[in-house]
C-alpha cells in the first residue's frame, strides 16, 4: 500500500481556508485514510473543554439529545471539533489503530493514549455518541481520530481510571504555566476560575503568591463559584460576565 505524504503540522488536512495551520482552519479533512507520518486513532472518550461544553449545553437548554446534535453537527461540518462560539476544543483517549511508515515515535498499535493536542485541530470523524455525561463535560463515542507527526501524547497510566486520566491530562498544562508566572506578593485573577483547570490554575496561584498575595476566581456563572468557593481555592470570588470587559474592569479593581 502506498502511503500519501503528509506535512508534519497537518497542513495538508487543511480544506479552508488555505494558508493555515490546522487550529485556525474553519474544515478539515477527516477522511481516515492516514498519511505515511500519521497516526489513526479508535476514539473512545472526548474530554470537551468546559468554556465549549458549557456553551453547547446551554444552547441546547441542558436537553441531552440536543448536545449530541450540535456536537455531530460541528464535527459534520468542520471535521474536528472546535466550538464554533468559543473557538476550543478539548482533547481525546483512545487505542491506537494504525501507524504511517514514516510516523517517528515509539507509538505502536493497539497502545491506549490520550493525545495532549486540542480537538480543534485534531481530524475527528464520529460514527455514533454513546453517552454523555454532562457533570465532567465527557462525550463517549464510536469513532476515530488523527494524530499528526507533531502532535504530543501521554500513554494512558494503568493505575487510574482512564476517565480520570483525560480529565487531569487535559487541564495539566495551565497549572504548570500558572506556576511558571505567579511570584510571591502578586494579586492574580483568574477568569473562567470555577472551571476544571480554572480551579487548579486558583489553588496553584495561591500556592505561589503566599500570604501576601492575593486570588481572585471569576466565573460567569454561580454555579462554578460554587464550585471554586467549595475548595477554597482563592481569596475572593467574582461572579462577572468576561464579555463585559468594563464591568469585569470595575468588579476586580
Amino acid at each position: 500500500m502506498e502511503f500519501k505524504k503528509g506535512d508534519i503540522y497537518g497542513t495538508h488536512r487543511v480544506i479552508s481556508p488555505k494558508g493555515v495551520l490546522p487550529q485556525p482552519a474553519d474544515v478539515v479533512d477527516n477522511t481516515m485514510e492516514i498519511y505515511n507520518n500519521e497516526v489513526l486513532i479508535d476514539v473512545h472518550t472526548l474530554n470537551i473543554d468546559s468554556a465549549s461544553f458549557t456553551e453547547i449545553s446551554n444552547r441546547a437548554n441542558g436537553d441531552v439529545e440536543e448536545i449530541k446534535r450540535i456536537i455531530l453537527e460541528i464535527v459534520n461540518t468542520t471535521g474536528k471539533h472546535k466550538n464554533p462560539w468559543t473557538g476550543s476544543g478539548g482533547m481525546l483517549i483512545g487505542r491506537v489503530a494504525e501507524v504511517g511508515p514514516d510516523y517517528e515515535g515509539e507509538l505502536k498499535k493497539g497502545d491506549k493514549i490520550a493525545t495532549m493536542v486540542s480537538l480543534s485541530l485534531t481530524p475527528l470523524k464520529i460514527d455514533e455518541i454513546i453517552e454523555i455525561r454532562p457533570e465532567i463535560d465527557q462525550v463517549d463515542i464510536k469513532g476515530q481520530a488523527i494524530l499528526f507527526q507533531s502532535g504530543i501524547y501521554a500513554k494512558l497510566p494503568k493505575d487510574i481510571p482512564q476517565t480520570l486520566a483525560l480529565s487531569v491530562l487535559d487541564v495539566a498544562g495551565a497549572p504548570a504555566q500558572t506556576a511558571k508566572i505567579c511570584k510571591p506578593g502578586d494579586t492574580v485573577v483568574v477568569m473562567g476560575g470555577g472551571g476544571k483547570s480554572g480551579i487548579l490554575c486558583c489553588w496553584q496561584a495561591r500556592k505561589q503568591v503566599g500570604i501576601n498575595g492575593t486570588v481572585i476566581c471569576v466565573d460567569g456563572f454561580k454555579k462554578s463559584i460554587n464550585r471554586a468557593m467549595s475548595v477554597n481555592c482563592a481569596d475572593e470570588y467574582l461572579v462577572v460576565n468576561a464579555t463585559d470587559t468594563i464591568a469585569m474592569y470595575e468588579e476586580i479593581m
